[in-house]
């Protein structure tokens, strides 16, 4: 069994780090908290000692996949290499018994060395060439290995030719400009009426309580609250416990005049926020009959609400579904529910929409937060962890 130790400032970078070295089968076997040796650890935090282990037998499977091609690659070098040291040596001994003997060509002796050295010469430069190829490609692969490790769609970098830079801190830094350009963030002014969509269990009742607790509470706001979603068991209580606790008035709307009544009802307040009912993206009829509720509401404030736990192929699904409503911006929750955060900037590109906000926990409504772009970043190139 191989067994190795990784001291990290956070398990995302010690995820990152096995998974590149030793291979998606590695195993923690433990994990603790040590000061960095030296005067200058007690002034510094802790840092992580992970140790990860990997049986002997997919290490030897990983290791035979990696470095047969290089084995390969050496055998022909070692082949050529006696090839050229036998023929070196016939050289000098051809050489050394014609110097003993009397010479009667050495014209012919001086064009067999420099056709000999100009077979070496051109030898060499093939190899170098196949070397720097092979180095191309195996930096290749260290790029497309990071890419996945942070959940990143490989697709969307079309800017980014794989080959084109020195090493993985440099492919990072391009990286980061490209991200600089793609994400973009939105802090709004929330006011008037405000309509939270998206498919079911990402949140959104959860994310209302938090918005609404953060405009009440901090933000010292007169907030309304009305909801749409009576088909999921609890969700009309959920809501109406943190509206008595936050006390501010709270709707229930079943039928399109009820929304309109009790839109009428709440015009007093500074900002109205509405939960919708989780819909299929795949279902067009549930779209369009929620799309009616956002006709009543008439609003332009709508902000489709998508989980950081789901897989990119349902995010095409999400996106194109929802797409018929025009929401402004997206909100990003449940990120501390993975490990990864790729799945911020394979939103923002694909949505070509801001992200106003980002979920990082279930405390309401403390665990939502407007992120800076920086910050967005950091967490989608592993430097940073939302817990």
């Amino acid at each position: 069994m191989l067994i190795k130790k990784y001291l990290v400032k956070n398990m995302n970078e010690a995820m990152t780090r096995i998974r590149y070295e030793l291979g998606k089968d590695a195993i923690i076997i433990s994990q603790r908290k040590v000061r960095e040796s030296g005067v200058k650890g007690y002034f510094k935090p802790k840092l992580i000692e992970v140790t990860a282990a990997l049986e002997n037998s997919k290490v030897d499977k990983k290791k035979s996949k990696k470095v047969s091609e290089v084995d390969n690659f050496k055998d022909s070098l070692n082949s050529i290499k006696s090839i050229f040291e036998k023929e070196e040596v016939k050289a000098h001994i051809d050489r050394s018994v014609e110097i003993e003997k009397p010479s009667i060509s050495e014209k012919a002796d001086t064009k067999k060395d420099e056709a000999l050295k100009d077979e070496v010469k051109e030898i060499k430069e093939l190899l170098n060439k196949v070397i720097k190829n092979t180095n191309k490609e195996k930096e290749a692969l260290v790029a497309v290995d990071f890419l996945r490790d942070m959940d990143i769609e490989e697709n969307l970098l079309e800017d980014i030719n794989l080959e084109n830079y020195e090493d993985i801190e440099s492919f990072k830094d391009e990286l980061k400009e490209v991200l600089k350009r793609d994400i973009e963030v939105v802090n709004k002014d929330l006011k008037g009426n405000v309509v939270l969509i998206g498919p079911t269990g990402v949140g959104k009742t959860t994310t209302i309580a938090k918005l609404a607790g953060r405009l009440a509470l901090i933000e010292k706001k007169k907030v309304g609250l009305i909801t749409i979603d009576t088909y999921r068991i609890g969700a009309v209580e959920q809501l109406k416990t943190y509206a008595e606790i936050m006390n501010i008035p709270f709707k229930v709307v079943i039928t399109l005049k009820e929304m309109e009544e009790a839109i009428n009802s709440l015009s007093g307040c500074d900002v109205v926020l509405v939960d919708t009912t989780g819909r299929s993206s795949k279902n067009t009829m549930q779209i369009s009959e929620l799309r009616a509720f956002i006709q009543k509401v008439n609003s332009s404030n709508i902000s489709l609400v998508i989980s950081g736990t789901t897989k990119n192929k349902d995010i095409d699904a999400i996106l194109s579904g929802y797409g018929e409503i025009n929401y402004e911006d997206t909100i990003v929750t449940k990120l501390d529910e993975t490990t990864s955060y790729g799945c911020l900037y394979n939103i923002a590109k694909k949505s070509s929409k801001p992200i106003s906000y980002i979920t990082v926990g279930q405390n309401v409504p403390d665990d939502i937060k407007v992120p800076s772009k920086d910050e967005i970043i950091k967490l989608i190139l592993g430097e940073e962890s939302v817990c």
